[in-house]
Order: C-alpha cells, then structure tokens, then sequence
C-alpha cells in the first residue's frame, strides 16, 4: 500500500480529500465507532458517459492500494482507478437534495448532467 500524506499531493497525482469530505467521514467514523473506516473510491464501468464513480466504507486497504490521509480521515484508492481519479477533488456536498460525496477529475472530457459518470 502506498500511503500519502494530504500536505504531499503538490504533483497531483493522487485524488486530495477537502476539509468537509474529511470532516464528514471523522462523522462516520464517531457515529460507526471506528476509528479505522476509510472511504474507497473506485471507478467502474457504466453510466451513460462510459466510467461511473462508486464509494465504499472500508477498513482495509489492499496492498497495492493508495491511501491518501487529511484532517483525520482518510481516503482509499485502488491501482486501477488511481489513474482516473488522479488529480481529482473528493468533496462532500450538502444541500436541500441531500448529502453525498462527490467527485471534481480534472481527467474527465465529458460528464452525465447526474455528475456521476464521466468520459476520460
């Protein structure tokens, strides 16, 4: 597992964690009562632009996962989303819609009007 500090991600090529996604999962973490949940956030194919995003809690990262940490929280990357998602913002978003992680990939030339899929 590669593990990379927040302070570090001046290359870019790693996703970065904002204040309120890392202050929304340090929520999750108190109200789960672990201290060792992460967020996952993985690419797959779907979605009406080819690629979709998903999210998971976990505990464990895999060997050849990257793992980026900020503010107490952190979240988990795996080696073949990692280049998809590099660069990218992962933020959570709070409105009268409701609440949900969401996703800012420099790397993607093309989204759904949703904001979950996208075209590299």
């Amino acid at each position: 597992m590669t593990q990379i500090d927040h302070s570090d991600l001046r290359q870019a090529t790693t996703p970065m964690l904002t204040d309120a996604a890392a202050a929304r999962l340090r929520v999750l973490m108190r109200e789960e009562d672990n201290p060792d949940l992460k967020l996952r956030v993985y690419v797959q194919g779907g979605g009406c632009s080819g690629f979709q995003y998903g999210f998971a809690l976990e505990t464990v990262a895999a060997a050849d996962d990257t793992l980026v940490e900020h503010a107490g929280a952190a979240v988990v990357v795996d080696a073949m989303s990692a280049p998809y998602l590099a660069g990218a913002e992962v933020d959570f978003h709070e409105d009268l819609q409701g609440a949900q992680f969401v996703i800012r990939n420099p790397n993607a030339n093309a989204t759904c009007g949703c904001g979950t899929s996208f075209a590299p």
